[in-house]
Protein backbone atom coordinates (compact mmCIF):
# COMPACT_ATOMS: atom_id res chain seq x y z
CA UNK A 1 0.00 0.00 0.00
CA UNK A 2 1.55 3.51 -0.93
CA UNK A 3 2.01 6.46 1.42
CA UNK A 4 -0.99 7.98 -0.05
CA UNK A 5 -3.33 4.99 0.54
CA UNK A 6 -1.83 5.11 4.30
CA UNK A 7 -3.34 8.55 4.64
CA UNK A 8 -6.44 8.55 2.92
CA UNK A 9 -7.54 5.71 4.95
CA UNK A 10 -6.03 6.95 8.00
CA UNK A 11 -5.17 10.64 8.15
CA UNK A 12 -3.30 11.77 11.48
CA UNK A 13 -5.29 15.10 11.56
CA UNK A 14 -8.31 15.79 13.25
CA UNK A 15 -11.58 17.66 13.44
CA UNK A 16 -9.87 20.16 15.27
CA UNK A 17 -7.43 20.83 13.23
CA UNK A 18 -9.88 20.92 10.48
CA UNK A 19 -11.73 23.88 12.87
CA UNK A 20 -7.97 25.81 13.29
CA UNK A 21 -8.04 25.50 9.39
CA UNK A 22 -11.52 27.17 9.22
CA UNK A 23 -11.11 29.89 11.72
CA UNK A 24 -8.02 30.97 9.58
CA UNK A 25 -10.34 31.49 6.87
CA UNK A 26 -11.66 34.99 7.36
CA UNK A 27 -8.57 36.38 9.11
CA UNK A 28 -6.49 34.89 5.99
CA UNK A 29 -9.12 37.52 3.98
CA UNK A 30 -8.55 40.16 5.52
CA UNK A 31 -4.37 40.04 6.00
CA UNK A 32 -4.70 39.66 1.98
CA UNK A 33 -7.23 42.92 1.42
CA UNK A 34 -4.76 44.64 3.89
CA UNK A 35 -1.79 43.75 2.10
CA UNK A 36 -3.53 44.37 -1.75
CA UNK A 37 -4.49 48.00 -0.18
CA UNK A 38 -0.49 48.64 0.64
CA UNK A 39 0.50 47.15 -2.66
CA UNK A 40 0.08 50.91 -4.56
CA UNK A 41 -1.20 48.77 -7.51
CA UNK A 42 -3.37 49.91 -9.98
CA UNK A 43 -6.34 48.33 -11.70
CA UNK A 44 -9.56 46.35 -10.44
CA UNK A 45 -8.42 43.58 -11.99
CA UNK A 46 -4.38 43.40 -10.87
CA UNK A 47 -5.74 43.93 -7.22
CA UNK A 48 -8.78 40.64 -7.50
CA UNK A 49 -5.90 38.39 -8.33
CA UNK A 50 -3.26 39.54 -6.13
CA UNK A 51 -5.57 39.47 -3.43
CA UNK A 52 -7.17 35.46 -4.45
CA UNK A 53 -3.50 34.60 -5.03
CA UNK A 54 -2.06 36.16 -1.61
CA UNK A 55 -5.58 33.76 0.23
CA UNK A 56 -4.58 30.97 -1.47
CA UNK A 57 -1.07 31.10 -0.30
CA UNK A 58 -1.78 32.15 3.24
CA UNK A 59 -4.45 29.34 3.44
CA UNK A 60 -2.00 26.99 2.29
CA UNK A 61 0.70 28.02 4.68
CA UNK A 62 -2.22 27.38 7.66
CA UNK A 63 -2.30 23.72 6.23
CA UNK A 64 1.60 23.31 6.25
CA UNK A 65 1.58 24.76 9.80
CA UNK A 66 -1.25 21.86 10.73
CA UNK A 67 0.66 19.34 8.69
CA UNK A 68 4.40 20.04 8.68
CA UNK A 69 4.77 22.12 12.23
CA UNK A 70 2.10 20.46 14.43
CA UNK A 71 2.42 17.14 13.70
CA UNK A 72 6.24 17.61 11.84
CA UNK A 73 4.97 15.27 8.92
CA UNK A 74 5.72 15.69 5.10
CA UNK A 75 3.29 18.24 3.84
CA UNK A 76 3.04 16.98 0.51
CA UNK A 77 2.88 13.30 1.15
CA UNK A 78 0.39 13.14 3.82
CA UNK A 79 -1.85 15.48 1.66
CA UNK A 80 -1.22 12.14 -0.45
CA UNK A 81 0.59 14.52 -3.44
CA UNK A 82 1.51 11.43 -5.26
CA UNK A 83 3.02 11.83 -8.58
CA UNK A 84 2.93 8.19 -9.29
CA UNK A 85 -0.23 6.72 -9.97
CA UNK A 86 -1.83 4.38 -12.54
CA UNK A 87 -3.79 5.62 -15.16
CA UNK A 88 -1.92 9.43 -15.11
CA UNK A 89 -3.44 9.34 -18.69
CA UNK A 90 -7.10 9.04 -17.87
CA UNK A 91 -6.93 12.05 -15.78
CA UNK A 92 -5.97 14.34 -18.08
CA UNK A 93 -8.27 12.97 -20.70
CA UNK A 94 -11.28 12.94 -18.03
CA UNK A 95 -11.13 16.37 -17.48
CA UNK A 96 -12.28 17.48 -21.17
CA UNK A 97 -14.82 14.61 -21.36
CA UNK A 98 -16.33 15.88 -17.57
CA UNK A 99 -16.18 20.02 -19.40
CA UNK A 100 -18.74 18.44 -22.07
CA UNK A 101 -20.51 16.39 -19.76
CA UNK A 102 -21.14 19.23 -17.05
CA UNK A 103 -21.74 21.86 -20.25
CA UNK A 104 -24.49 19.68 -21.22
CA UNK A 105 -25.66 19.17 -17.51
CA UNK A 106 -25.52 23.25 -17.62
CA UNK A 107 -27.70 23.27 -20.42
CA UNK A 108 -30.25 20.74 -19.65
CA UNK A 109 -30.73 22.32 -16.02
CA UNK A 110 -31.08 25.93 -17.94
CA UNK A 111 -27.83 27.51 -15.98
CA UNK A 112 -28.13 31.26 -15.95
CA UNK A 113 -25.15 32.53 -18.35
CA UNK A 114 -23.79 34.13 -15.54
CA UNK A 115 -20.54 36.06 -16.57
CA UNK A 116 -17.49 34.70 -14.53
CA UNK A 117 -16.14 37.04 -12.54
CA UNK A 118 -12.47 35.48 -13.19
CA UNK A 119 -12.89 36.02 -16.93
CA UNK A 120 -14.39 39.56 -16.29
CA UNK A 121 -11.05 40.28 -15.36
CA UNK A 122 -9.23 39.98 -18.59
CA UNK A 123 -8.50 43.22 -20.16
CA UNK A 124 -5.49 42.69 -21.39
CA UNK A 125 -2.96 40.19 -23.12
CA UNK A 126 -1.05 40.11 -19.31
CA UNK A 127 -3.92 40.00 -17.42
CA UNK A 128 -4.91 37.15 -19.48
CA UNK A 129 -1.88 35.00 -18.86
CA UNK A 130 -2.30 35.81 -15.34
CA UNK A 131 -5.85 34.81 -15.06
CA UNK A 132 -5.31 31.62 -17.48
CA UNK A 133 -2.40 30.88 -14.51
CA UNK A 134 -4.73 31.26 -11.73
CA UNK A 135 -7.27 29.16 -13.39
CA UNK A 136 -5.60 26.63 -14.85
CA UNK A 137 -2.85 25.93 -12.30
CA UNK A 138 -3.12 28.15 -8.60
CA UNK A 139 -6.73 27.07 -8.61
CA UNK A 140 -6.57 23.24 -8.89
CA UNK A 141 -3.38 22.88 -6.97
CA UNK A 142 -5.16 24.55 -3.42
CA UNK A 143 -8.62 23.32 -4.19
CA UNK A 144 -7.20 19.73 -4.49
CA UNK A 145 -5.13 20.08 -1.44
CA UNK A 146 -7.78 21.94 0.36
CA UNK A 147 -10.72 19.58 -0.34
CA UNK A 148 -9.86 16.24 -1.83
CA UNK A 149 -5.94 16.45 0.27
CA UNK A 150 -7.02 17.16 3.88
CA UNK A 151 -10.80 17.25 3.97
CA UNK A 152 -12.02 14.08 2.18
CA UNK A 153 -9.83 12.29 4.22
CA UNK A 154 -11.26 13.07 7.30
CA UNK A 155 -14.85 12.57 6.06
CA UNK A 156 -14.22 9.19 4.83
CA UNK A 157 -12.49 7.97 8.19
CA UNK A 158 -16.48 8.78 9.49
CA UNK A 159 -18.67 8.14 7.01
CA UNK A 160 -17.53 6.28 4.32
CA UNK A 161 -15.97 6.59 0.61
CA UNK A 162 -19.17 8.71 -1.08
CA UNK A 163 -20.49 10.12 1.75
CA UNK A 164 -16.83 11.49 2.35
CA UNK A 165 -16.76 12.26 -1.86
CA UNK A 166 -20.18 14.20 -1.99
CA UNK A 167 -20.14 15.54 1.66
CA UNK A 168 -16.41 17.26 0.42
CA UNK A 169 -18.23 18.47 -3.81
CA UNK A 170 -20.62 20.49 -1.41
CA UNK A 171 -18.53 23.05 0.44
CA UNK A 172 -16.35 23.33 -2.88
CA UNK A 173 -19.48 23.75 -4.93
CA UNK A 174 -20.72 26.52 -2.07
CA UNK A 175 -16.81 28.05 -2.55
CA UNK A 176 -18.20 29.40 -6.06
CA UNK A 177 -20.99 30.69 -5.31
CA UNK A 178 -20.25 34.26 -5.58
CA UNK A 179 -18.80 33.37 -8.37
CA UNK A 180 -22.03 32.25 -10.42
CA UNK A 181 -24.31 34.91 -8.23
CA UNK A 182 -25.40 31.98 -6.35
CA UNK A 183 -27.51 29.98 -9.10
CA UNK A 184 -28.35 26.90 -8.01
CA UNK A 185 -28.27 25.07 -11.41
CA UNK A 186 -24.26 26.38 -11.87
CA UNK A 187 -23.79 25.18 -8.26
CA UNK A 188 -25.21 21.74 -8.76
CA UNK A 189 -22.65 21.58 -12.31
CA UNK A 190 -19.88 22.88 -10.18
CA UNK A 191 -20.86 20.26 -7.39
CA UNK A 192 -20.85 17.27 -9.67
CA UNK A 193 -17.10 18.10 -10.93
CA UNK A 194 -16.00 18.28 -7.32
CA UNK A 195 -17.80 14.45 -7.02
CA UNK A 196 -15.68 13.54 -10.38
CA UNK A 197 -12.25 15.38 -8.58
CA UNK A 198 -13.30 13.38 -5.17
CA UNK A 199 -13.87 9.85 -7.21
CA UNK A 200 -10.47 10.58 -8.96
CA UNK A 201 -8.46 11.14 -5.57
CA UNK A 202 -10.08 7.87 -4.02
CA UNK A 203 -9.92 5.74 -7.32
CA UNK A 204 -5.99 6.59 -7.67
CA UNK A 205 -5.21 7.59 -3.92
CA UNK A 206 -3.68 10.66 -4.99
CA UNK A 207 -4.27 14.29 -4.61
CA UNK A 208 -2.65 14.82 -7.54
CA UNK A 209 -4.45 12.75 -9.94
CA UNK A 210 -7.70 15.04 -8.67
CA UNK A 211 -5.78 17.84 -9.33
CA UNK A 212 -4.86 16.93 -13.02
CA UNK A 213 -8.24 16.38 -13.66
CA UNK A 214 -9.40 19.64 -12.01
CA UNK A 215 -6.92 21.52 -14.26
CA UNK A 216 -7.42 19.79 -17.26
CA UNK A 217 -11.21 20.57 -16.75
CA UNK A 218 -10.41 24.19 -16.07
CA UNK A 219 -8.54 24.75 -18.89
CA UNK A 220 -10.55 23.05 -21.29
CA UNK A 221 -13.32 25.54 -20.48
CA UNK A 222 -11.17 28.56 -20.34
CA UNK A 223 -9.94 27.27 -23.80
CA UNK A 224 -13.80 26.87 -25.09
CA UNK A 225 -14.24 30.55 -23.32
CA UNK A 226 -11.56 32.04 -25.54
CA UNK A 227 -12.43 30.89 -28.50
CA UNK A 228 -16.25 31.77 -27.88
CA UNK A 229 -14.87 35.58 -27.06
CA UNK A 230 -12.72 35.14 -30.39
CA UNK A 231 -16.18 34.09 -32.29
CA UNK A 232 -18.08 37.11 -31.00
CA UNK A 233 -15.08 39.85 -31.39
CA UNK A 234 -14.92 38.53 -34.85
CA UNK A 235 -19.02 39.18 -35.74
Amino acid sequence: MTAAADNLNDPFWTYEDLGLFVGSVLPSFGLAAIIVRLSRLSGDAAKTLLYQSLTYVLLTAVLYLLIAWRYHRPFWRSLGWAEAYRGAWLCVVAGPVLAVITTVLGVVLRAPQVPSQVVNLITDRRSLEIVGLFVTILGPVFEELTFRGFLFPLLRRSLGVWPGILLTAAPFALMHGSQYHWAWQQLLVVGVAGTAFGYARQKTQSTFAAAMVHASYNTTLFVGYLFQRAAYSAV
